[in-house]
C-alpha cells in the first residue's frame, strides 16, 4: 500500500509540476479570495505538510513518533514568508521535496505500517494512514490551485 502510494506521488510531481511553472508569477501571487491563501501560499503549505510528514514517516520507522507536535499552518506559512519568495522557486522545491518523499514513501519497511504517530493526541493514526493521508491532502490543494483542473 504505501509503494502505491509512492508512486502515485511520484506520478502526480510528474503530471502536476508542468502546470504548475505555466502559472504566472502574478496569478501565484494573488489571494484566491479576501482573506485566503494565494496559490503561492498554499504550494508554501504543501511544503511544509511534506517537511512535517518527512519527519513523521521516518520517525515512526525507529519508534520516535508517538508523540509529535502539531503544526500551526497560517503561522508556518506567514513566519516563512512565501507570498515573497518567487514562484519558480516555490515550484521547483515542491517538486524536489516530493520526489524525495517519494523515495522515502517507496524504502518505508511494510513492518512499519502499524507503527503510531501521534500529533493529535485525541487521534493517533497508523503510519499507513498518514501516508495515505499525505497524498489524498496534497490532491486536495493541488485542486485548489489548479482552479479544479487536478
Amino acid at each position: 500500500m504505501m509503494k502505491d502510494t509512492a508512486r502515485e506521488l511520484r506520478e502526480v510531481v510528474e503530471r502536476v509540476t508542468p502546470r504548475l511553472e505555466r502559472i504566472s508569477p502574478e496569478k501565484a501571487s494573488a489571494p484566491r479570495a479576501p482573506g485566503k491563501w494565494s496559490r503561492k501560499e498554499i504550494l508554501g503549505h504543501l511544503i511544509d505538510s511534506a517537511s512535517t510528514n518527512h519527519q513523521r514517516f521516518v520517525r515512526a520507522c525507529y519508534g520516535a513518533a508517538a508523540n509529535f507536535p502539531g503544526y500551526a499552518q497560517d503561522d508556518w506559512v506567514r513566519i516563512q514568508g512565501y507570498a515573497s519568495e518567487p514562484w519558480p522557486m516555490v515550484v521547483a522545491l515542491w517538486s524536489a521535496y516530493n520526489n524525495h518523499l517519494s523515495h522515502v514513501m517507496a524504502r518505508l519497511p511494510e513492518s512499519a505500517r502499524e507503527a503510531v504517530v501521534n500529533f493529535n493526541e485525541d487521534n493517533p493514526a497508523t503510519l499507513e494512514r498518514v501516508v495515505a493521508d499525505y497524498l489524498r491532502h496534497l490532491l486536495h490543494h493541488l485542486d485548489q490551485i489548479l482552479d479544479g483542473q487536478e
